[in-house]
Formats: structure tokens, sequence, C-alpha cells
């Protein structure tokens, strides 16, 4: 009788393990997330699958450039996606299409002319706070509107798409910048 159950102890103890990784992998490592709405075209798009990095952020600081997911800080329920350009301690300047840090103009190589900023804001970061904002800028809900990020609510930052297939892509590092 013993050999008789032997098989089905073995199924239930791999699938132990199986649902025990699979709780520490998403709960502590990355999470899966649908990009919803049009605010970070033309880069992603609405219905598109990403895999977020949540250990990144546990040895370094977000850097500029980064997609990160985060909390809406006026409905923590809700996650959004944008990009990091501002960084703590810095001053941005928004003024028609342009983005200022500290004084000096953002080349923001992944953005299309037809993709600007609108209207003229300055903004000065805290110490744990980030300026984020969508690609699409004119469709997007972002710092722009409810001000700086702290850094408690970053959840992590974009690492893999992984649907649709066709737009299957890696992100392994942030977009640097030249402030010479």
């Amino acid at each position: 009788m013993k050999q008789f159950f032997l098989p089905f102890w073995e199924v239930l103890e791999t699938l132990a393990i199986a649902l025990v990784s699979l709780f520490i992998i998403y709960t502590f490592m990355a999470q899966p997330f649908i990009v919803q709405g049009a605010s970070m075209e033309p880069n992603f798009s609405d219905g598109d699958y990403i895999l977020i990095d949540e250990i990144t952020y546990r040895f370094r600081e977000p850097q500029r450039g980064e997609v990160i997911v985060f909390k809406n800080p006026r409905n923590e329920s809700e996650f959004y996606i944008k990009r990091i350009l501002g960084l703590p301690g810095e001053e941005i300047t928004i003024n028609g299409e342009e983005v200022k840090v500290n004084g000096v103009p953002l080349q923001e190589n992944y953005l299309p002319v037809e993709y600007g900023v609108l209207g003229e804001r300055v903004f000065s970061l805290e110490d744990d706070e980030y300026f984020v904002m969508g690609d699409n800028r004119s469709q997007s809900f972002d710092s722009r509107s409810w001000g700086p990020l702290k850094r408690y609510e970053i959840t992590g930052t974009v690492r893999l798409r992984f649907w649709p297939p066709a737009k299957l892509q890696i992100f392994r590092e942030s977009i640097s910048y030249d402030y010479s």
C-alpha cells in the first residue's frame, strides 16, 4: 500500500516546491504587469506584457532613463509605468518641448519629435524624490500633474517585454546622458 501512494507523495512534494518557489519569485524578485494606456507610446503600447525586476533597487538607486513601475501616488492600488528623468536633489525645468536637468537640456533620443512636452514648470527634488514622465507627453499623467515621486513608491524597473512576441525585448541598462 505504501508503494501505491509514493508516486502521489512525490508529485505533491514537487508541486509544493514549485508553488513556494513561485511565491518567493513573485513576492520578492519579479512581477508581470500589463501596460494600460498610451502614456509610454511609442516605446510601450497598451496591452504590452512586461516583467519588472524588484531586486535591483535593493542594491542601487534608480537611474535616469530607466523605465519603472510604481504605485500611483494618489491611489496605491493602481500601478503606473513611466521613465525617470529627474534624480534626488536635482531641479527639473519644463519649457515647451524642452526638459532641462539642473539647467542642462535633456537629450531624449528615444522620443520622436511629435511627442513633445506641454506647459512650463520648475520642480526641485528632495533627497528621496524622482521626477517621472511618460514618453507620450501629451497623453501622460505624471510628475507634472502630481509632483515628484517618492523612492518608497517605486516597485521596480522594467527588464523584459514578453508580449506581443514580435516586440520581445530585454532592457538591461538605463539610457546614458552626456552633461558636458
